[in-house]
């Protein structure tokens, strides 16, 4: 890989946002992505076989999913890693299982930190390594709250601190971190925990704010969380 070329990894790359930040950065010159997903067939679907694309088939929780992720990645120099993958739970308060709470909390806070230090090695340099997760406003503190959402919301506010307390684990190791708290945007899951409700920013959008933050947005940000949104939701 020379100098001009870039790597990336983006979870989450089989539908929604994931997939159009993993389309918009194919589009850009000199840049080879690693698009994690649980299924084969839906990165296909949603993004299609790309030449500078590498999918890999990973379950985020799976225990082995970070020490496999980095073996993917290899020696290579990663530029970014895009926490995007995320798990919904909708549900009334007083019908929460244990095991539910704690599948949410795994692929939503967890695994981001665990994938992040396994990979660190690969992100650390000049210029710096950017650590983006891609969060919630149901996660930013102070913002509307919704009925039914407590745990997805709570899970994405855990991603969000995570994001500024790895900008000081990294802060001498040539890696910057930090959170895009993303408002409605127009994707599955979004209709899923608002049935009817039709957002006005789409997935292509935010995908392509994304891909250009992950690979500038640590030139001018580290260790903050961003609200991206114009309605909440």
């Amino acid at each position: 890989m020379n100098d001009q070329e870039r790597l990336l990894v983006v979870t989450g790359a089989g539908r929604g946002v994931g997939a159009a930040t993993v389309k918009a950065l194919l589009a850009m010159p000199n840049v080879t992505v690693i698009a994690v997903s649980r299924s084969l067939g839906s990165l296909m679907e949603a993004v299609g076989p790309q030449p500078r694309m590498e999918p890999c088939v990973l379950d985020l929780e799976d225990p082995s999913a970070a020490e496999r992720l980095a073996q993917v990645v290899g020696a290579r120099r990663l530029h970014a890693l895009v926490h995007n993958a995320g798990h919904l739970h909708k549900a009334e308060l007083g019908t929460h299982r244990r095991a539910d709470l704690e599948r949410v909390f795994l692929t939503n806070a967890i695994a981001p930190l665990e994938l992040s230090q396994a990979l660190a090695a690969r992100l650390a340099g000049d210029p710096p390594g950017h650590i983006v997760h891609i969060g919630s406003m149901g996660g930013f503190q102070d913002s509307a709250k919704f009925p039914g959402l407590v745990a997805y919301s709570a899970s994405k506010a855990a991603l969000a601190c995570t994001a500024q307390c790895l900008a000081e684990e990294f802060k001498d190791r040539g890696i910057r971190s930090n959170c895009l708290a993303l408002g409605a945007v127009d994707t599955e899951m979004l209709r899923a925990a608002f049935p009817g409700f039709q957002a006005g920013t789409t997935a292509e959008a935010i995908g392509a704010y994304v891909a250009e933050f992950s690979l500038h947005g640590h030139n001018l940000f580290n260790g903050k969380v961003l609200p991206v949104a114009t309605t909440t939701p």
